[in-house]
Formats: C-alpha cells, structure tokens, sequence
C-alpha cells in the first residue's frame, strides 16, 4: 500500500488537503498530513519560537508513526514551502522514503534558507537580515493572495476559506537554512508543475538546455514531471486531477526530461540559420561593437539578452550564435551592432540588468562612428520586461524597438508584482515610436499569454506595432528551427528594424 504524508506550505494547514486526502483514500491509498507547529491548530499559541528543524520534526514525527510493513510505501508531497521541510526530513529517513514530489515548489539546497524560495521579491530583500527568533510574518489578506502565487481556478469560497483559516508563518521557517547530509539524493523526485503559476515541462526543458549545473540532476530517469493546467493551489482548484496525478507519481509515471547532449551542445549554442559576414568586432568590457565598412557614423541597433542566465554559463550570451548572427548582419546592412552581457542572472536581477542596458545604449551612442540620434533596441526572450523602461518614456534618439520571443509580462511565480517593469502598461505611453514584435506560433503557453497581454494593450491606445509571425517557430528558433519560414521572419524583421533606424537615410 502507498503511504501518502502531505506537507502543506506557507500560511496553511492541514485543511487545504480536505478534498485530497477524501480522493487518495477512497483510491485506495493510505494519507497522513503533518500539522506544521505554529501553523496548524492550538500549538500555534504554545510555541515560543519555531524554525524549520522544528518542522522537519513534525513531519520526522509522521514519517515514524507510520508503519514499517514490507509493502507501505511513503510517498512524500511538499506543496510551496512545505517542500523544505519534507526533503530535510527525508534527508534523515531516506531509507523509508519511496518519492518525493515537488508540488509547485522549487528545489531546496543544502545551507539555502526557504526564504530564497519565497516569490516576493521585495519580502525577500525585506527579510534577508532579520532577526527569526520570535517574529512572524502576517498572512495575505484575500486580495494578496496572488502575490503568494496565482490564486487560477480556486472558487470563491475556497479562497474565503483560505483566508480565515491561513496563520501568521514564523520567520523562523524562512530564515533558518536547511541543513542536508546528502542522504536524500538518490531518493526518486516528480514535479508537478502547475502551468497557471507561470512553469511547465517546456520552460523547465529550457532552462536545463542553457548549461545550469545545478539544474542537470533534472534529467536523472529517476526524476519525473506532470503538469497541471491551473494556478498554485491545485488541491483547492483541481483536487481530482491532483489526486490522479499524485496516484501516477507514486506509480513511477511521468514525463522524463531530455539529458543535455554534451557531444552536439544545446540549441542556443548552434549556428545561426543564415550565413554572416564576417565583420570586425570590438570588446568594450561586458559590451562588444559589430561594426560596418563606412567612414561616417551609422545607426546602431542594441541586441539585448534573455534570461535569466547563469552567472558561470559558458560561454556568455554575447558569444551565442544567434545573438552574434543578428549583430552581424545588421553590421554587413551598414549599421552598428551592440552586443552586451548584462547580470541578468536570477530573476531579482531585473534592475540591474536594465542599468547594464541603459550603460551599453549610452557607452554605444558616445562612440564617434555611432549616429547617436538614430538608435534601435532589439530584445530577445526574459529580456523583453525591460522594454518598459523605453516604452514608458521613449527618447527622441530612438527609433524603433524590437522584440522576438519575448516574455511582455512578470509570469505569475516570479513575485514581480510591484515591480514597474510591465510592458503591457508602459505601451500606453510609447506615442508613434514604432514596435517591431516576432511571435512564434509554438511559443510557450505561459509566455504566450504575455504577448497576447501586450498586443491587447497596444491595440488599445492605439500604439504602432507590427507583428511578424513565425507559425512553426519555437522560442530561440533562430538556431533551432533552420527553416525557409524562419530565414524569412529573420530578413523580415531585420529590414523592417533597420529601415526605421535609418529613417530615410542611405544606408
């Protein structure tokens, strides 16, 4: 018999499995949920001070009680926070732990707080130095709950529900950092993403693709993965389809990610579709100037990353094959082109990623054998919540702004709900700057409802953009989809880009 024991995460209590537990034991399965101290019924008030050791015990104290025949397997369910806990705990009782699933959370790491976990960014900056000895931290109130993860499908009464049942979570919890011998490691380990929070299969298969060391024990067979098409709360929203998903997981199912080819290299590090020409390129620090065969100054376009990227991937992403294709050909058509490496490297990094951008734009326009009044800025992927701070102000010098594949809106797991960087906003104040957008027609869902976000919002102030489609395309197809369709949507965009900077001009 399988042996489920339920962790549940911030704010909650044993009640948001109510419906899950009815299912999993009429199924057939044998459930526990581990009241979480200072969370979950009258020991809340008792406890002086409750860190995370404290709850690694309650769940050690579930894990014990339950019983050690031949048969019962323990299958271990962390939802959000609720994954810290339970991986440190099966850490210490590896032998009796069947699974561990992951339901929507991230990927606890020895010595790593739960708080880098937490999606507020702006909570987690808050936090970072406090003192967790007797604080807690309020829950949301009804209208907050999205900032904690999308509240998608939950009914009304469900969320009502969560509210007046949620508790105060000690800080404690978040600030105390896990501490792992290792022992959990060869533990099997599905994910159940919920594709409504802003992560699926696809985006995961991706980041994997760009070289995160710490993201390639994913491709271990014995890690698996499903998706749900709701938001955070999948125990509130879907509880059937939660239940048949978490019966399958136990049962080894799921879909198993592609190991990274290290003989062929991953898709963003094959050539560019078209052939190039080779021009003179010169470094100046994290930026690098493509440059063209001409005596007085060009138009520049500023080719700007996606990301987030990590900080030791090698090589960088001015080296990629199809940044360095763009800038090469915008050189070979008589315009500079700007490549930079800008410290988008986790997803708090957005400020200082637009600094680096606005830096390279302003070390660009300072160069003699640049037009400094005829600038274009072309961004790619995670890259594009930076295009806010053009749209929302444009200066007259630039000239047209671009975008391919890009992501137009926070995703809702990334806790950037307070940040200004929302396209969909700022359009309204672009005026007659012109907006060049390629879409992909097998974009990402999670992605693609951005777009579609800022197209509406375009529409509705009446903003210039022109949408060059790529119907069979996929998000970085320009090294991955080699087709006629992709070469054309590529010299589209690149003419469309380069005839606006221009402005009439001769080229």
């Amino acid at each position: 018999m399988t042996a489920f024991i339920l962790v549940s995460g911030m704010f909650t209590g044993t009640h948001i499995w109510q419906d899950t537990v009815a299912r999993l034991t009429a199924a057939g399965a044998e459930v526990h949920t581990v009241a979480l101290t200072g969370l979950d019924g009258p020991r809340a008030a008792a406890a002086p001070r409750v860190d995370l050791e404290t709850h690694i015990a309650d769940v050690l104290a579930v894990i014990d009680s339950v019983g050690v025949a031949g048969d019962r397997r323990i299958v271990l369910v962390g939802h959000d926070y609720g994954i810290h806990p339970a991986v440190g705990a099966a850490d210490r009782r590896a032998e009796r732990i069947e699974r561990i699933v992951h339901l929507d959370s991230g990927l606890p790491r020895d010595g790593v707080p739960a708080l880098a976990a937490v999606p507020d960014q702006s909570l987690r900056e808050r936090l970072a130095g406090a003192d967790g000895a007797d604080g807690v931290l309020p829950p949301p109130a009804h209208e907050e709950w999205p900032r904690w993860g999308s509240t998608a499908g939950v009914p009304d009464a469900a969320l009502d529900r969560l509210t007046a049942l949620a508790a105060p979570q000690p800080l404690g919890t978040l600030l105390q950092p896990l501490r792992l011998t290792g022992a959990v490691e060869p533990v099997p380990t599905t994910g159940v993403l919920c594709t409504g929070n802003g992560t699926s299969i696809e985006l995961v298969q991706m980041l994997v693709r760009l070289g995160d060391p710490a993201l390639r024990p994913l491709t271990d067979p014995r890690v698996t993965f499903f998706e749900l098409p709701t938001g955070h709360w999948p125990m509130l929203s879907c509880p059937a389809e939660l239940t048949d998903v978490l019966l399958r997981a136990a049962a080894g199912e799921g879909h198993r990610l592609e190991p990274v080819d290290d003989t062929a290299g991953p898709g963003h590090l094959q050539p560019f579709l078209m052939d190039v020409p080779d021009v003179p390129r010169e470094r100046h620090g994290n930026v690098d100037l493509y440059l063209p065969d001409a005596e007085e100054p060009r138009p520049a376009v500023v080719f700007v990353h996606g990301g987030p990227v990590p900080a030791d991937a090698r090589p960088t992403p001015r080296d990629w094959p199809g940044l360095t294709g763009y800038a090469r050909c915008v050189a070979g058509d008589g315009a500079v082109g700007v490549l930079l490496d800008h410290r988008l490297h986790d997803l708090g990094d957005y400020e200082r990623a637009a600094a680096d951008v606005a830096a390279a734009v302003e070390l660009a326009r300072a160069d003699p054998r640049v037009d400094q009044d005829r600038i274009a800025l072309w961004f790619f992927s995670g890259g594009g919540l930076i295009t806010a701070d053009w749209l929302d102000a444009p200066p007259a010098w630039l000239r047209c702004l671009a975008a391919t594949y890009p992501v137009l809106a926070p995703l809702p797991n990334w806790g950037l709900s307070e940040t200004r960087l929302r396209p969909a906003r700022a359009v309204a104040n672009a005026g007659d700057l012109p907006v060049v957008l390629t879409r992909v027609g097998r974009e990402m869902p999670e992605i693609a409802a951005t777009v579609e976000e800022f197209l509406a919002a375009a529409k509705d102030c009446g903003a210039d953009v022109e949408v060059i489609d790529v119907p069979n395309g996929h998000h970085g197809f320009e090294t991955i989809d080699v087709t006629d369709e992709s070469r054309t949507a590529v010299r589209h965009a690149l003419r469309t880009v380069l005839d606006h900077a221009f402005g009439g001009h001769a080229r």
